[in-house]
């Protein structure tokens, strides 16, 4: 591991990724909350390898991003990933930008957020991130402020984050305001409207259809060239083979909002709560749709990281 990023900032970056990083090839940072807080176990430790062989695949290198033993670390290894799979939720801090002071003073592991991931991704000089969908405006946040940090990372830190947009738990009008807000490009990949990760459609536009990867990464160099600090939002739709129907899920999604409620579920124990009503109440059909949906954003993340390469 190379112990210290080009910021100078105390990372750990594995050996292939800073020698990718050092030639100029393409890098994609991938999350590891999905790992200890998406998926039951065995299904986090296999949908994290696959993530990661799609990307390889693809041409790109992974570099899936956790805390260990207090270290913010940019290419885990499967030992890694393993642990943090199998200790799960239970055992593993979601970390968030907030959480890594508090991690590396106690030398704690955390699996990081978006939010999280960008950061670091940041530090380490990663430009593109795959994950499956970004937090966002919660429902009710009005009185609640329950507004994810994810929101606000894309606001300072410049990384493409290529998600399935958000999930139709949230507030998706409201998210999308807030990232026109703070100037965030929201970019619909082969599509004008915001996907709502397990369905393809969500009623509300993105800012502009971009039809390529190649367009992406040109995008995203006259973004640089210009200076501008802000992350970007490329919003790419489930296959449709893999989609959920949207009167289904806004009905699963109304039924595991009431249980949240009614059990007093608030703050960063929504999003996990709600995510496992849905498995339930579909019988395993939104566990599916989720890694089906990730792998394709980590396919088109890494080829826009290729095309940037060029």
């Amino acid at each position: 591991m190379t112990p210290m990023s080009d910021s100078g900032r105390p990372i750990a970056v594995s050996a292939e990724v800073a020698g990718a990083l050092a030639a100029g090839r393409a890098v994609v940072a991938l999350e590891s909350t999905i790992i200890s807080h998406g998926f039951p176990y065995p299904a986090n430790i296999e949908c994290a390898m696959e993530t990661e062989r799609t990307v390889r695949e693809a041409g790109a290198v992974p570099a899936t991003i956790a805390v260990i033993g207090g270290v913010p670390t940019v290419g885990i290894s499967t030992e890694q990933i393993t642990h943090l799979g199998t200790v799960g939720a239970a055992g593993v801090v979601k970390a968030s930008r907030r959480d890594l002071a508090v991690l590396a003073a106690r030398g704690s592991d955390g699996a990081t957020t978006v939010a999280g991931t960008m950061l670091v991704a940041a530090m380490a000089g990663i430009r593109v991130f795959a994950t499956g969908g970004i937090g966002g405006v919660h429902r009710g946040a009005q009185e609640s402020f329950d507004i994810s940090a994810d929101l606000l990372e894309l606001a300072r830190t410049p990384v493409c984050v290529v998600c399935a947009g958000a999930k139709s738990i949230l507030d998706l009008g409201l998210t999308l305001e807030v990232l026109e807000t703070h100037g965030v490009a929201v970019l619909g990949y082969k599509t004008s409207e915001f996907p709502a990760f397990y369905t393809r459609a969500s009623g509300f536009r993105v800012d502009v259809r971009i039809d390529s990867a190649a367009e992406i990464a040109a995008i995203l160099r006259a973004h640089d060239a210009l200076g501008l600090t802000a992350g970007t939002v490329v919003a790419n739709p489930i296959p449709p083979e893999y989609a959920i129907d949207a009167a289904t899920l806004d009905h699963w999604t109304d039924a595991a909002l009431a249980e949240a409620a009614a059990a007093g579920v608030h703050g960063k124990d929504v999003t996990p709560f709600l995510l496992a009503r849905l498995h339930a109440l579909s019988d395993g059909e939104t566990e599916e749709a989720n890694k089906e949906l990730v792998y394709n954003n980590a396919r088109l993340a890494a080829q826009i990281a290729v095309e940037l390469t060029r």
